[in-house]
């Protein structure tokens, strides 16, 4: 009886290369492209095939993940303050802090955001953002949509919060309220109409909390 050979084992298979490894070392390269090229050419002569050539990939990738260089731009630097606020908080989705004095909370919060505002990383491309968003409608309300009003809801968080503690008048709308010391610092820092200081944010808060601290308050606006 002839024995039959015994079949070879098959020889296991390479591991092919990571494509989701890959597609994020990809999409990192393009949003360090646009957000370079913003800060290096401007908003209106940066392009896709800029992005592309910078970012050292093909710019069907680029158009395989977004529409737009306003698009991409846009999630550079959405993806660019998650990860400042993974920095200040670790581990824990960024909220304002609460000490239970508001002032100096948001004088606290006010001044990091001064700090970024004079950060060339952020002031640049949120500048390019800004000024596109006044002209071409749809991106300007996903600019207000996606970064904007996040970020004011964390205001009208921590107002609610002052409210309960008996800290701010029980009929103020926290949501109108926060726009008495957030909306001029935005105005003064987008128009250049003054520079912006951490004197000139604690003044905006000793301001408005005189406007809307409840009767008999103290901590309001003394920090």
């Amino acid at each position: 009886m002839v024995q039959k050979p015994t079949p070879a084992k098959p020889t296991p298979a390479k591991p092919g290369p990571d494509s989701t490894r890959r597609s994020e070392k990809s999409r990192r390269a393009i949003y360090g492209a646009a957000l370079a090229l913003v800060g290096e050419v401007g908003y209106q002569k940066t392009t896709i095939e800029g992005i592309a050539a910078r970012a050292g990939v093909g710019k069907q990738t680029i158009y395989r993940w977004w529409a737009s260089k306003g698009d991409v731009l846009m999630e550079a630097f959405v993806d660019l303050s998650e990860q400042a606020a993974e920095a200040a908080q670790p581990g824990r989705q960024y909220a304002i802090p609460d000490t239970g004095d508001l002032a100096a909370d948001l004088k606290a919060v006010l001044r990091a955001t001064v700090d970024e505002l004079l950060d060339p990383a952020f002031e640049v491309p949120s500048r390019a953002l800004a000024a596109e968003g006044l002209v071409n409608e749809e991106l300007g309300r996903r600019f207000v949509a996606r970064l904007l009003e996040p970020s004011l809801q964390l205001y009208v968080q921590r107002l609610r919060a002052a409210q309960d503690a008996g800290e701010v008048r029980a009929g103020v709308d926290p949501r109108i309220a926060l726009e008495l010391f957030v909306s001029p610092l935005a105005q003064r820092w987008l128009q250049r109409t003054g520079p912006i200081s951490y004197e000139y944010t604690d003044t905006l808060v000793d301001y408005a909390l005189g406007g809307i601290a409840a009767p008999g308050d103290g901590r309001s606006g003394n920090g």
